[in-house]
């Protein structure tokens, strides 16, 4: 099953994942009932690393796509 985002949405997705990690962590020490502040402390890792991850590799994807831009128009301005 695909499920499609609006583009503001899915541009927003890495930050809200590393604003809910924040939240979580931040949480995690006004806590003090049951398991709860480690629960929280795992969840919020748990968010900023996903978030960190999903920047990076569309940050990475995007470099490489404009290089791949860029040295296909030098190699048709090579052709010509």
């Amino acid at each position: 099953m695909i499920m499609w985002l609006s583009r503001p949405l899915y541009e927003s997705l890495p930050y809200n994942y590393i604003a809910v990690g924040l939240v979580a962590l931040a949480g995690s020490f006004f806590l003090s009932y049951w398991y709860w502040p480690i629960i929280s402390a795992g969840i919020g890792l748990a968010s900023l690393i996903a978030g960190l991850v999903v920047w990076l590799k569309r940050r990475g994807y995007r470099q490489s796509r404009s290089r791949q831009a860029v040295d296909n128009s030098a190699q048709r301005q090579k052709n010509s």
